[in-house]
């Protein structure tokens, strides 16, 4: 078996990453409804996944452990709202030695499972089962370093 181990990025200059991620959560089109209304049983839903998402890409290093603590200096989280969909668009900004992919993945990934987590009791059956939510479509949709400018 072979060591794990972190990458030593020590001699590699700072540069300014960027990464842009989505995801989406499939849910009850009534669910949307109270969304939209304000009506959720546990609050306010969009609200409360921003915040879950923005302390993820925070705390990436602390989950995943090959993961490089970096400074974020910019966090954005956007959702667009359809039919029976939630998408998430997570975007992440630094200047350091390592990308922030794995920063804006985090992010997005609890923001949906907080999504899921607040709609719980609207989206369960009768069974306490979840047969109408799902998430899917997490990728990276940019990822990008570009020179500092003096």
């Amino acid at each position: 078996m072979t060591q794990s181990g972190m990458i030593d990025i020590s001699e590699k200059g700072d540069v300014v990453r960027e990464a842009v991620v989505s995801g989406r959560i499939q849910i009850k089109s009534s669910t949307i409804e109270k969304i939209k209304s304000g009506t959720v049983r546990k609050g306010n839903v969009l609200g409360c996944a921003e915040t879950a998402a923005i302390l993820a890409v925070k705390k990436t290093p602390a989950v995943i452990p090959m993961c490089h603590p970096i400074s974020i200096d910019s966090v954005k989280v956007d959702f667009s709202i359809g039919e029976r969909d939630i998408k998430a668009v997570v975007s992440v900004k630094s200047v350091g030695k390592t990308g922030v992919e794995m920063d804006a993945l985090h992010g997005v990934s609890v923001a949906l499972l907080t999504l899921w987590d607040m709609v719980k009791p609207e989206e369960k059956d009768e069974t306490g089962n979840y047969p109408h939510t799902k998430i899917e479509e997490i990728k990276v949709e940019k990822k990008e370093k570009r020179a500092l400018q003096s």
